[in-house]
Formats: structure tokens, sequence, C-alpha cells
């Protein structure tokens, strides 16, 4: 028989059983579309060699004007700002209380210092840093006491801390000490890396769950919202008040509680802050009525216009709220060209500003439509995109659903319990949303999947990310990673999260295709594969390996396989021992092709791989 060629289409398709999907791709793994041909995705490089404490579940990226290019950095235990690569802890302080009554006690031969303080309000793991002590006289110094640490709590009015220095018997000798006059800073309450049930009575709302029973719900995972307000930062943690950095006094300053700078009705809690981005209003959405502490999570209230000091309504002012009805949570907002976006958990919204007295009037978009969580949601072109529960939807001035070819895939590999984790992004410059998410069986996020919105096509693949930002104020999109550090993606070919490059394995494999119909056996005894190594790190002799399988029957398994090496050589001819080919066994009536790489420096293009098929016999 003649060569034959071997087209796939682009995307990859697991809606239906490998054979039924015959024509096209069927697994990857960080792998793209570049106008209907497979490539390797771009590698990462870590911003620099310094580290964040936490995971990081958010990114904010401004530009002051003094033209400091600044990264908001959220992470469960602390709030950084990112200049130049290095980071900065602005966590706000929760309280600040001097103790009279010398409050450290040591124990010789251990660095386990125990404290008082009563009341200090603090939780396990939160931050304190003590100022103003002095030292108890052997090891532990002055300087080793007045540092920041975590603290284990042992009961409400003590806790300890695992000093820098083990105390000796000198220490201990006219315990306590440390002091007439230590001041403690506690900063605000850590929270959690991932979502954790609670079970029992209260967990669920007022008559929900058996009597007696109640139900599981999830605590608040320690997600942050940001907003800069000119060059200044609002931030703050879902579920908790709302703090400004002032740009003016410099990245050594903290956070300050906005309560402390406005009026009387500023808000004291909020689940999401947004910058209405023309308008300029400060939107709290799911937050305090006013004179009540009580989170309403239907209630949008937002401040006066070009002022977010000002939350007290009056004629003179455009501060004001309203209650959204279909629902019974506020999720996540967005600002878009000409409105703002709100999802609740059943209905999304169309928030747009109207001018005095009404101010901001919201419209219902749709009804009976699902948010998987507060960043599940990107804005590309002018379009929404999200990732509900069960299915994919865009809003491009009209909600719809997306047709997903990898809907059952995701869905059923999906731990719905750390929903909150999941979080979506823009890759621009390849025309793709992202959206990672945690597997079926894992607390943490390992998967992801791209839907390609201008070529229509998904794809997917493994990899731990925990926080995306695509910025045009940066040169590459960057990532969070679990090595407590920032990346630069599509920065390279290699895996640079670290100081020793690692390569990215990376792999196409198509769904399974036949002669014919697959009634007679065919012998593959030669592949000329169609691809390109451009990109790929110089004289790093990159390599891609092809495979092809053969199958008895469609769904029976591979009863023979074979697979070459493809390099790319002096001459740029991609070659196998310099004969443009791979010399092949292989039998089967059905086959699949798969590529892929795991060697350094390399990136490749697959496109149309030849097949040398001569007829096999029925049997």
């Amino acid at each position: 028989m003649p060569l034959s060629k071997v087209i796939f289409k682009a995307g990859v398709n697991k809606e239906n059983p490998r054979y039924t999907s015959e024509g096209g791709w069927y697994e990857s793994d960080k792998v793209r579309f570049r106008q209907g041909s497979a490539e390797k995705i771009g590698g990462w490089t870590r911003i620099s060699a310094l580290f964040f404490v936490g995971v990081c579940r958010s990114f904010w990226n401004w530009i002051t004007l003094s033209s400091q290019n600044l990264i908001g950095v959220g992470t469960n235990l602390k709030f950084y700002i990112n200049q130049g690569g290095t980071y900065y802890d602005i966590t706000p302080i929760r309280a600040s209380s001097t103790i009279n009554n010398n409050p450290f006690v040591a124990t010789n031969g251990s660095a386990l210092i125990t404290v008082t303080d009563t009341s200090h309000g603090a939780i396990t793991n939160d931050f304190v840093t003590f100022t103003g002590a002095v030292g108890l006289g052997g090891n532990i110094t002055a300087t080793v006491l007045n540092a920041e640490y975590q603290v284990t709590v042992l009961t409400a009015n003590t806790y300890t801390i695992t000093a820098s220095a083990t105390a000796n018997a000198t220490d201990v000798s006219g315990s306590p000490g440390g002091g007439a006059s230590v001041t403690a800073a506690y900063q605000i309450s850590i929270g959690p890396e991932i979502q954790v049930p609670l079970v029992g009575w209260g967990a669920g709302g007022w008559g929900l769950g058996g009597w007696g029973v109640g139900l599981t719900s999830p605590s608040a995972l320690r997600l942050w919202n940001q907003r800069n307000f000119g060059e200044d930062l609002l931030f703050g943690p879902r579920g908790g008040g709302i703090f400004l950095w002032d740009a003016t006094s410099g990245v050594a300053v903290r956070g300050v509680n906005l309560t402390t700078l406005g009026d009387a009705d500023t808000p004291v809690a909020q689940n999401f802050i947004l910058v209405s981005d023309i308008s300029r209003f400060v939107l709290c959405i799911g937050t305090n009525d006013y004179g009540s502490p009580t989170v309403d999570p239907m209630l949008i209230r937002w401040s006066d216009q070009e002022d977010a000091f000002t939350w007290t309504p009056s004629i003179t002012n455009q501060a004001g709220s309203l209650r959204l009805s279909s629902g019974s949570e506020i999720i996540m907002a967005i600002q878009t060209r000409q409105e703002v976006v709100v999802f609740t958990n059943q209905a999304v919204y169309s928030l747009q500003y109207l001018g005095p007295p009404f101010v901001w009037g919201a419209q219902l978009l749709g009804d009976n439509i699902s948010v998987a969580g507060p960043n599940a949601v990107a804005l590309a072109s002018g379009i929404l995109y999200w990732m509900g529960v069960d299915k994919f939807y865009a809003y491009d001035g009209r909600v719809q659903t997306l047709v997903c070819d990898l809907r059952r895939h995701i869905f059923n590999d999906l731990n719905i319990d750390q929903s909150l984790q999941i979080f979506a992004g823009t890759s621009e410059g390849f025309n793709e949303i992202w959206w990672f998410y945690c597997s079926a069986n894992s607390p943490k996020v390992d998967k992801y999947v791209i839907y390609n919105y201008q070529e229509r096509i998904w794809y997917y693949g493994e990899l731990g990310r925990t926080a995306w930002l695509d910025s045009g104020l940066l040169s590459f999109p960057i990532a969070a990673t679990y090595s407590n550090n920032i990346v630069n993606h599509e920065d390279g070919v290699d895996d640079n999260e670290t100081a020793t490059p690692t390569a990215i394995e990376a792999y196409i494999s198509s769904a399974e295709f036949d002669i014919e119909d697959g009634h007679n056996f065919a012998e593959v005894w030669r592949m000329l594969p169609d691809l390109t190594f451009d990109g790929s790190t110089p004289n790093s002799s990159p390599e891609l390996e092809i495979t092809l399988f053969g199958l008895t029957n469609s769904g029976s398994g591979v009863t023979s396989q074979q697979s070459g090496t493809v390099t790319k050589g002096s001459t740029f001819v991609i070659t196998e021992e310099f004969t443009g080919q791979i010399n092949t066994r292989v039998r089967g009536r059905q086959m699949i092709l798969k590529g892929g790489s795991t060697k350094l420096g390399t990136t490749w293009q697959l496109g149309a791989t030849r097949l040398d098929i001569r007829k096999d016999g029925r049997r």
C-alpha cells in the first residue's frame, strides 16, 4: 500500500470510548495545540530564589505612581507585597497588648518557651512579634525574644513558642522573666490551606439535615481578595475585614484595617472586594448591614464614588447597598467591559451603574446556574468563562453552556470537597483558559484543564499550582507553586522551579484508528514523523519518542507495540540514524499513536505522521 497520512483533529476528546473517538486525540499532558498541531507547552522559571510562607491562593499586579511594579501575594499564613522578587510581609495586626508580668518561662535544655498573655485570642500557628523584652540571663537573650514567632496555644491565657536558642540553667533560675513591659503584636489569624469538613449541629442552615444530626459543610479555606484603589491596595481574607496598604508608606508598613480610617458604617467583614474601574466605587460583596456586625452573604454595599472611606449613605454622597434574591450566598463578582457580573450559588446577575439616586442596579442574567468557587471565573477577550459544579459556562451578553469534550473526564475525577481550591486563569498569548482543580483522591491541586477559545478545543494534564495571574504588566503569566515560590510560565522549555532544572514530561496519545472498518489486520513496517524541534535549547539534542500500539480488536488491549526516538541532528534534519524514518513491526486491527518527551532542553510540535501500512489478512 502507499504511505498513509495520519492527521488527528485538534483537541482532546474523552466523551466517547477510544474507538468511537477515531480521528482525534484521546490523552494528553502538558501539551497544547497551535493551528491544529500538538506541541509541548512552555516551561517555567522561578522569579527569584526567595520563598513565601504558606500556600498562596491570590495574586494582584499593579503599578504605583512612582512606577513600582508590585504583586500582592496572599497565602493561608501571610500577606506579602512582592517587589523585584523580594517578599515583604504586610500582614495586618489583629491586636497588640502590653504584658506587665514577666511573661516568659523557659525550661533548661529546651527551646520551648511558655508565654502568658491573658485573653490573647490567638489560635495555633498564629504569628506574634515581641518587642521591649529583656533577656532571661542566659542563652535566651533580648535579641532572641524580640522576634516573630508562631504560637502553639495551650489555654486562653497561655501558649508556647520555639525560640531560636536553647535555654540553659541561668535562663530558668529566675523565671518567669522577660521584663515588665513586653509588647506582643498579634497578626490576623491564619486560615486553613485545604477545606476541612465541619460535621454536626450548626454545620448546615436552619432546618437542613435530620433532627439532632446536622450537616457536613466546609470551613472557610483562606482565600484573599485584593484590588488596587489608585496606587494603594485594598485587601482582606474572605470572611474577614478590609485592609488598606498605603503605597506612599513603603513596603515595610503593614496593612491597616479600613474601619480605623473610614466612617462608622465601614464594613467590618466581606466575602469579596471589587473596585469598579471607571466609576471608582469600592464594592463590598457579602458583608454586614448598617449597624450590624453579622455578615449577610447576599448583601452588596458600596462606598461613595472616588472615596474608599465614606460608607454612610446621605443625600450628599452615593454610598448605598442592595440585596440580591436568587440564591443563598454571593460567591464572587468580576468587572467586565460595561458591567459587574455577580455570581451567587444559584444565579448570575449584571450589576450596572445607574447614577443617583439608585446608584447601582442589578438585573438577573440567568437562574439555576452554578459556579465552582470564588476563583473559578476568568475574563478573556471580553467574554467570561467559568467552571460550574457539573459543566462549563460562558457569558458574552448571554449565558451559555460550553460544549466540553472532557466534561465526563473532569467532573468524574473532581474532589468536590475541595471545590474552593479550584481557580481559573488566562494565557492570552495562546488564547487559553486554564482551570486547576483537585482530582478525586487528592486534597491538593494536581490537575488542570484548558479551553482554547479561539479554536474551541479542550486539552488537559497534571500540574500542581495554587494561584495564577496573566497580567499585561508582567513579561510572563505567573503561578504559585507548592514549593512556596512564584514561577514565570512560558519561560524556557524546562522545569526551573528549583535551582536545578528538570525535564518536563509531556505526551499526546491518539484514539484508536484502523484500516477501513477494522475487519482486516494491518502491519505497519515504518513511520515517517512530521515534527519540528523549533524553540529547543541550543545544543541540547532534543528528542521525541514516538510509539505505535497495535490491538487485536478495539478495547482488547495492546498486543504489539514499537517505538523509536526521533532526534534533531546537527544539520537540523529530523532523523533516526539519518534515515528520516522509524522502522517498526506493529500488527493489529486498530492502532494508537503516541508522542512524548522526557529530555531536558526539548520542545516539539507534532504534525501529520505518515505510516507505511500493508494489509495482513483477516485473522
